[in-house]
């Protein structure tokens, strides 16, 4: 999560009470707390056996049956517990039980089709996989949690029926479903009919995407074919240590290709987060991962049709003081970096900004925050990061983060800050065109309410695909300092006075001298942002402290904004 706010933090500002939960409930002891059968400890007697021990008589032969199955139950329940704690910890790993704990509201889980997939008479609590619902800042959220203490967490038809019963009960309720990956993956035993539920997982998941949110949380092993459920999900969560993913491990890269490999250099958590992009969040433990889930949750709507919660909020001195520091972070050199984190926490509120993907395409910010106790999602380019170009992967990273916000209402604010797509033929080879043209499609087709502001300089198609009036913007500022043109000023002097300078240098003169002349000719014709704004293209010019009541204004007046059909077809077919 971004320094500018922490999950401390965060859950202050939201009314949570995770902490004093989370300290509750590791304590030794308390693991049979959350006991779906009813048992308060190990100690405590069920209410079967007090009433026996109170001569209960009626029905003797069915009755004590029953009682003996429920007593039976409770203790395979609480020893799978114990066996869990014993297999988990020694690894330095939570229970599916106690991760749940961390996850929910303190008390409000409730558990579905506790022994499905069991066999109790045979010693065997359940399936290696727990289901149900609970509350995440008070809203009800679905969950499935793998056990890894149960036949290595794998999936087989039990496991598969259980997880889909949940997605589709989730769908129905219209709630956000969060998945606890650890697992062995496909049980090899079961064959075919293991990799089937995979099939209806996906299947699932994707009639979920973009109607309730996903979250997926790494924090064990996933494998193989098990590793496209989490990454058909919107966001995907692992931690430094512990987690992994891979299609292939490294005993299989080894055979095939000879080279030895780690788990963790093939597809651990840093590798995720900061290379593949496959991972948003790298958690420093299980319990900041799930922390960070419920931040997440607390910014997201539990469906498309609803709108995202809201909080309350109450301006004061602090918006006054950060909007006046907004005058000195930009420098007016446009050469000169600076950390456009300081912008965002400016225009915020309370300066709180939870990102995505924070070790991926730094080059592009991407978060949530809120204004005036909306949620909404932030996007603006980072001057410390290769001057804020777009490449492959800040493309994709922008442009997923673009589609998810419009996919659950929440409006985008966009910092522009760019001086072009990143030039190359390493970038040319990788797709660039392909990849850079996400960008258009997720802005193009955004319906939520859309805010740009340009902060210092917009060139070339970055301007254009960065928000822009042209592509589909709602309301669109700029600073006075601000330059938009379709280069800066040494590229288009190269360009367009060519022959001027190569002549200049045959008859001796001094070229550089006459390279700053026409720059700086051009910068007062072009690269002003007087023509966008005579154009219409720029809604207004605002001075640095305004940005944020333009920011609140445009979304007052945008609240009302509603979606519509355009053309009657099935689904577009954007680049991928």
């Amino acid at each position: 999560m971004s320094a500018m706010v922490t999950a401390e933090e965060k859950r202050r500002k939201l009314g949570g009470q995770a902490q004093a939960r989370t300290q509750d409930r590791i304590q030794p002891g308390r693991g049979e707390a959350s006991d779906p059968t009813g048992s308060q400890g190990g100690s405590q007697p069920l209410a079967s056996d007090q009433a026996r021990s109170q001569g209960n008589t009626e029905n003797p032969a069915g009755g004590r049956n029953a009682k003996g199955a429920i007593r039976r139950a409770a203790q395979l329940a609480r020893e799978a517990e114990r066996n869990a704690r014993a297999k988990q910890g020694a690894k330095g790993k939570g229970t599916a039980r106690e991760r749940l704990d961390l996850l929910f509201d303190s008390g409000s889980f409730e558990e579905i089709g506790r022994f499905a997939g069991g066999d109790i008479e045979g010693g065997r609590a359940g399936a290696a996989v727990i289901t149900g619902f609970g509350l995440v800042y008070g809203r009800k959220v679905a969950v499935y949690a793998q056990d890894f203490s149960v036949r290595g967490g794998t999936l087989g038809s039990a496991e598969g029926a259980k997880i889909c019963r949940l997605m589709d009960q989730a769908i129905d309720l219209g709630v956000p479903i969060v998945a606890l990956i650890d697992s062995g993956g496909a049980r090899i035993q079961e064959g075919v009919a293991a990799l089937t539920q995979y099939g209806r997982i996906f299947r699932k998941t994707c009639q979920a995407s973009g109607f309730v949110p996903q979250i997926s949380l790494i924090l064990g092993p996933c494998a193989g074919g098990a590793v496209y459920c989490p990454a058909l999900t919107d966001l995907i969560i692992m931690t430094k240590s512990n987690s992994n993913m891979f299609v292939t491990g490294p005993d299989v890269v080894k055979a095939a290709t000879g080279e030895t490999i780690s788990m963790d250099q093939l597809g651990g958590g840093q590798v995720h987060a900061s290379v593949s992009g496959v991972a948003h969040y790298l958690g420093e433990d299980e319990a900041d991962a799930i922390d960070y889930a419920r931040t997440v949750l607390a910014y997201l709507p539990s469906n498309c049709q609803e709108e995202p919660p809201t909080y309350a909020y109450a301006s004061g001195r602090a918006e006054q003081a950060a909007a006046k520091r907004l005058a000195t972070i930009v420098p007016s050199n446009d050469r000169q970096p600076y950390d456009v984190l300081d912008v965002i926490s400016a225009v915020v509120d309370y300066g709180e900004f939870v990102q995505v993907q924070e070790l991926f395409a730094r080059s592009a910010v991407v978060g949530f925050a809120c204004v005036e106790g909306h949620p909404v999602g932030v996007v603006a380019n980072q001057p410390l990061v290769d001057a804020g170009s777009l490449d492959v992967d800040s493309s994709e990273k922008v442009a997923r983060f673009v589609n998810m916000c419009d996919a659950f209402n929440l409006p985008v604010i966009t910092l522009v800050d760019t001086p072009g797509y990143k030039p190359g033929s390493d970038q040319e080879h990788a797709g660039i065109i392909r990849r850079g043209a996400k960008v258009i499609a997720a802005y193009a087709n955004a319906q939520v309410p859309l805010v740009t502001v340009v902060l210092r300089k917009a060139f070339g198609g970055s301007y254009i695909v960065m928000g822009s009036k042209a592509i589909g913007a709602d309301m669109n500022f700029a600073w006075p300092s601000s330059q938009i043109a379709v280069l800066g000023a040494q590229g288009a002097v190269g360009i367009i006075h060519r022959r001027d300078l190569q002549k200049a240098k045959e008859e001796g003169r001094d070229v550089d001298a006459l390279r700053e002349r026409l720059a700086a000719e051009y910068e007062e014709k072009t690269v002003n942002a007087n023509l966008s704004l005579e154009m219409g293209e720029i809604d207004a010019m605002i001075d640095p402290e305004q940005t944020r009541e333009a920011v609140v204004g445009s979304l007052r007046t945008l609240a009302s904004k509603r979606r519509r059909r355009i053309v009657d077809k099935h689904h577009g077919n954007q680049p991928l």
